[in-house]
């Protein structure tokens, strides 16, 4: 399945990761303020990837450790549907863990608890959450998708969503922010699925649409027995990139409405996501016979662009954008939580912003010299 943020890198090692983890650790005032067994937290981020690491150690530390938390229950719960022998009884499961979490009465397993404060605190509507599952349950179906619109409504679900919850911890109801906010995610989803085509297709799933196959002259059934790169390929790829740049440029006024200091996270992990889609071209648009990376030095630098030019808000009212509508029963119910969110906090100890910076620099290029060295 192509995995929107949530998956380990190519050349994560458990070390790297853990390391990264303990680096985003925030002090035991903050701690206190949050609620939260910031251990239990750190183990949790071990499950995310590292361009979520990266861009997380930009995060003020009262958006670290929720994001954390949501990123790693969506990571356990899509392995839960997706390597389970019974998909339908991983969901069946997964449900009545929500239930019991929003309920305020978690099971045992640390990431519930984990959950449990996170959707209590920011009045997460229930919908974001049971719409996750509905698509990592369309994977283990290995539901069709047609149409451009079908496979959006597949990123709704899977990445989408998690913007919704991503801007509703940072503090951010408006609707617009909350759409653009979905449409990043759906825009990340579908660099995936470009990057993924090879592998999703060994696997014996199909993420491009079928209409645009058909239309460039491909049967998809056939080609999934034997998938192969050729310029029919590369056409279908080139388009579902081109339709997540749109995404993306329109994302730019939704990072621009959220709160100062969780700007230049969110811009760094939207310059490394596109820039997988602009590698992925300059390979010739092939991911059939190689995996597309960005390497860690091109990352870093887009990372530290991020940090200087997000932070100040354009001049001016931002455009009413109607909603992509596969996003829009989303938006719709963040932008109407059930209980007031809480206002955004700003914490004594929280690091100077060029301090976060520098040690978001310094970690990232360990996590470089460790690759080259293990390499």
């Amino acid at each position: 399945m192509s995995k929107p943020l949530l998956e380990v890198g190519p050349g994560a090692k458990p070390d790297d990761l853990a390391g990264l983890a303990e680096c985003s650790a925030v002090s035991p005032q903050v701690a206190a303020e949050i609620g939260y067994d910031l251990s239990t937290c750190r183990a949790l981020m071990r499950c995310g990837s590292k361009t979520f690491f990266a861009a997380s150690l930009l995060l003020p530390a009262r958006v670290r450790a929720p994001a954390s938390a949501l990123y790693a229950y969506c990571r356990l719960a899509d392995d839960a549907i997706d390597l389970g022998t019974d998909p339908f009884a991983a969901m069946a499961m997964l449900q009545a863990r929500l239930d019991a979490i929003y309920a305020g009465r978690p099971g045992s397993a640390e990431a519930d608890h984990a959950l449990c404060q996170v959707v209590h605190r920011f009045a997460i509507p229930r919908v974001l959450l049971d719409a996750l599952l509905e698509g990592f349950l369309w994977d283990a179906q290995g539901r069709r998708y047609e149409t451009l619109a079908d496979v959006q409504d597949y990123g709704a679900r899977v990445a989408g969503a998690v913007g919704a919850m991503m801007a509703l911890v940072m503090g951010t109801q408006s609707a617009q922010a909350l759409a653009r906010a979905c449409e990043l995610g759906v825009a990340m989803q579908l660099t995936n699925i470009a990057r993924d085509v090879g592998e999703d297709a060994r696997n014996g799933r199909l993420y491009l649409p079928r209409q645009w196959l058909r239309e460039a002259g491909v049967d998809a059934d056939a080609w999934l027995l034997a998938p192969v790169f050729n310029p029919a390929i590369a056409q279908v790829t080139k388009r579902l990139l081109e339709a997540a740049e749109v995404l993306y440029r329109r994302a730019e006024q939704g990072i621009a409405e959220l709160p100062r200091d969780c700007r230049p996270a969110i811009h760094a992990a939207r310059l490394v996501y596109a820039e997988i889609g602009n590698q992925l071209e300059r390979n010739g648009l092939d991911s059939i016979t190689r995996r597309t990376v960005v390497p860690s030095g091109r990352k870093l630098a887009l990372i530290a662009r991020a940090t200087g030019s997000a932070v100040i808000a354009p001049a001016g009212q931002p455009h009413a954008l109607a909603p992509l509508p596969a996003i829009s029963y989303l938006v719709n119910a963040a932008a109407a939580p059930l209980v007031p969110a809480p206002q955004a906090r700003h914490s004594r100890v929280w690091r100077k912003f060029d301090e976060r910076v520098a040690r978001a620099v310094e970690m990232y290029s360990h996590l470089i010299e460790h690759d080259r060295l293990s390499r």
